[in-house]
């Protein structure tokens, strides 16, 4: 019997005789304790192998656990091609992809996640379980907790076959300089030209900004706002909170929309406008007054 198998046994076994380590010097002698040594390091290479060999990611990009590595300020992890400045955070439990180019005195958030080829400007905080990808994020901008920005935009068509396919999403994200991103907001790549966010403009929480959407620079959009694909928001428009724009819209600059309106045609005018559909300001409180006037008048 060899010492290798002699010592597999001895492993199983030596619970029932009290000392563990007298027994093994007992029955194995000096070589047989170097072959269950030998034998034990052989079964942790054996583990360690396949786990990072079992890794890959699912963009088809190549990458492996093997070519990740620490970094050194926060703890993150970051693929050896990434192009990180020194002075970047990037906490313990975000990850930063192949090809990502992060500035100087950025900060990612733990569960952050920056796919490949992303570019993340200077001195821009990224939130915890932020997903970027498809995108450019630039300067000083703030972008809050599970913002998601670049993934596929809501685009299908029927086939003369009445199948469900998928239209191609292939364009990217464009982020400005100073702007700030709400939590849990919502931003798709381009189908046909990028999706673009102006400089300065800030966009609250739980806002959704469809593919190819452009928007000037100083906007504001408040909460739950709702932009269809392919609308052009001209600068120094602000949406009240729950706005919803239908698909291929032009709104001029400084138009202000109040809270809940409904925009389903080109606004050319800068001014204030609401309602359902939304119209110039003064006509809404012109309907809201004359429905009332009628609700008293039937209810008497």
């Amino acid at each position: 019997m060899s010492h290798r198998v002699m010592a597999l046994r001895v492993t199983r076994s030596a619970s029932r005789f009290g000392s563990f380590s007298t027994l093994r010097c007992l029955v194995l002698g000096n070589a047989g304790l170097q072959d269950l040594r030998a034998l034990s390091l052989w079964r942790f290479s054996s583990i360690h192998a396949f786990s990072i060999s079992s890794v890959s990611t699912e963009d088809g990009a190549g990458e492996t656990h093997a070519e990740f590595r620490r970094w050194h300020n926060g703890g993150g992890t970051f693929h050896k091609s990434a192009r990180i400045d020194p002075t970047a955070n990037v906490d313990i439990g975000a990850v930063v992809h192949s090809k990502a180019v992060v500035g100087a005195n950025v900060h990612i958030g733990s569960g952050a996640i920056v796919g490949p080829s992303v570019t993340i400007g200077q001195s821009t905080k990224i939130g915890y379980n932020v997903a970027l990808s498809n995108c450019t994020i630039g300067d000083l901008c703030v972008i809050h907790n599970g913002v998601c920005i670049g993934q596929d935009g809501f685009g299908f068509l029927v086939d003369e076959h009445g199948n469900m396919l998928k239209k191609p999403q292939m364009l990217n994200a464009r982020i400005g300089n100073n702007v700030e991103i709400g939590a849990n907001t919502c931003i798709d790549r381009g189908s046909w030209r990028d999706t673009v966010i102006g400089d300065h403009s800030k966009i609250d929480n739980l806002v959704q900004i469809a593919h190819n959407v452009v928007i000037g620079k100083c906007c504001m959009l408040c909460g739950q706002v709702g932009i269809a694909g392919s609308v052009t928001v001209g600068d120094y428009v602000t949406m009240g909170g729950r706005v919803l724009v239908r698909d291929h819209v032009t709104i001029a600059s400084k138009v202000r929309l109040a809270g809940a309106s409904s925009v389903t045609k080109d606004i050319t005018e800068p001014g204030d406008y609401g309602g359902f559909p939304a119209v110039p300001i003064h006509e809404w409180r012109r309907q809201v007054v004359m429905h009332r006037l009628a609700g008293k008048k039937s209810n008497s």
